[in-house]
């Protein structure tokens, strides 16, 4: 048996019912058969493989609050700190009834490649809670954060795991975290990311994993000859990804259509209208059924029907697995040219594979998605050194940095004989950084 299958088997039978973490490691490790293939043995001596999918540390806590009435509520909070070998633990805290540790370990372990290909000093790491912030009013969400913070302020720190906001953590979330922590450790830094712009936040930092996400997808279309100019587009999601992908993309010259929460979806044909969609969405904090009824043009459905739609491009921004073989099967069958993933593995590795067999170009969430934790850090320079640049300044080199991605996994696609195949080239990219980072520093 092969070095990555022993691994991949030792993984599925020493973390039972963890099936998005067996499903990250998969389909890393079998992408990256090609590079581990070439020094096996050594790898193998040194149980590389085994040190890179076992976290270096995870930690689990009660989270106990008093909801607004009186009664006391627990839930469970979680950080899973993956791999420092470039770099602090780096990557959001996700508050969604579906949190478990599984799901917070294939965001870690994915967070690890993401964060290597920034080209950023960012190592990967993860973390979260079941709880539920929808429908909670502010008092019980600052309730629940100075308690979910009263636990893992004894494990994060500036230079050691700096946390930012993900499903279900925005800038609500973000302030009575840092405040809390401030409070407990009596210290003023950078150790949280994402945070208001009056207390050490960055410009551009609520924009930047949506419009990252266009602009490694505008720089994959024009490797290929194509450009996003006057292309109809489609998306999942209306949270902050989603939201400021349809704005980079109306400034690109492209049409967004569509856009979904977790109980509908909105076609507009007009194309979707953002200040709207920001109204209801980050103001009023409502469904997409407020939407329809403010905007005549647009149709609104229950349940999943997103990409049903005959469009260009495919940008799944929503969730987890949210894209299957079905889907991908519309998908071709109503032409789209390309697939970029600006969720975390939104896309099942069946529906993978067949879009990229089916001559479709597809970016994996590690690399066009990278935007986010790419401006987290770039707040986390500006923080350690006590200065706040420009949104131009932080967008030009948040495209810089997306187009340096590209251009990265593209080579290493070709170096490595897959051309095309941005998922191996993401992998082997993010993947030789790390290595040779461990290598260097010992069997830690």
């Amino acid at each position: 048996m092969s070095y990555v299958d022993e691994v991949i088997d030792l993984i599925v039978k020493e973390n039972p019912d963890e099936p998005e973490f067996h499903q990250a490691v998969k389909e890393v490790l079998e992408s990256l058969r090609v590079v581990i293939e070439e020094n096996e043995e050594q790898y193998r001596k040194d149980a590389l493989l085994e040190r890179l999918v076992n976290p270096e540390r995870q930690i689990k806590f009660r989270v106990p609050w008093v909801d607004d009435n009186g009664q006391v509520q627990v839930n469970t909070g979680y950080r899973v700190q993956f791999n420092s070998a470039i770099g602090p633990y780096k990557g959001g805290l996700r508050f969604h009834p579906s949190v478990n540790v599984g799901i917070i370990k294939f965001l870690g372990f994915e967070q690890i490649f993401k964060n290597s290909l920034t080209g950023l000093p960012i190592g990967g790491g993860k973390g979260g809670s079941n709880f539920d912030p929808k429908g909670k009013s502010d008092r019980e969400v600052m309730a629940f954060c100075q308690s979910f913070m009263t636990e893992l302020c004894k494990y994060i720190g500036a230079d050691t795991d700096v946390p930012a906001g993900d499903i279900g953590v925005g800038g609500r979330e973000i302030g009575y975290l840092f405040g809390q922590y401030k409070r407990i450790q009596g210290l003023y830094e950078g150790v949280l990311t994402g945070k208001g712009l009056t207390f050490g936040g960055s410009l551009a930092r609520t924009e930047a994993t949506g419009y990252g996400l266009l602009y490694f997808a505008n720089a994959m279309l024009k490797a290929n000859g194509e450009t996003l100019e006057g292309k109809t587009v489609i998306m999942s999601g209306a949270g902050n990804v989603a939201i400021y992908a349809i704005e980079k993309a109306y400034q690109l010259g492209a049409k967004p259509v569509t856009c979904s929460d977790s109980t509908g979806w909105i076609y507009d044909p007009e194309g979707i209208d953002v200040e709207l969609l920001k109204e209801i969405k980050e103001v009023r904090r409502e469904r997409l059924t407020a939407y329809a009824e403010a905007r005549p043009s647009a149709e609104y459905h229950e349940g999943k029907g997103v990409w049903t739609v005959k469009a260009d491009v495919a940008f799944p921004c929503a969730t987890q697995n949210e894209l299957d073989i079905d889907d991908a099967k519309t998908l071709v069958e109503n032409g789209v040219i390309a697939v970029a993933e600006g969720a975390n593995m939104p896309t099942t590795l069946e529906a993978t594979e067949y879009l990229i067999e089916n001559g479709v170009l597809f970016s994996p969430g590690k690399a066009s998605n990278a935007g986010g934790v790419a401006t987290s850090a770039l707040e986390m320079s500006q923080n350690s050194q006590r200065l706040s640049w420009t949104f131009e300044e932080v967008d030009s080199r948040l495209q810089t940095i997306m187009e340096d991605i590209f251009a990265n996994v593209d080579a290493a696609a070709k170096e490595y004989g897959f051309e095309k195949n941005y998922v191996v080239g993401a992998n082997i990219a993010g993947f030789l950084k790390v290595v040779d980072a461990m290598n260097a520093q010992g069997i830690v």
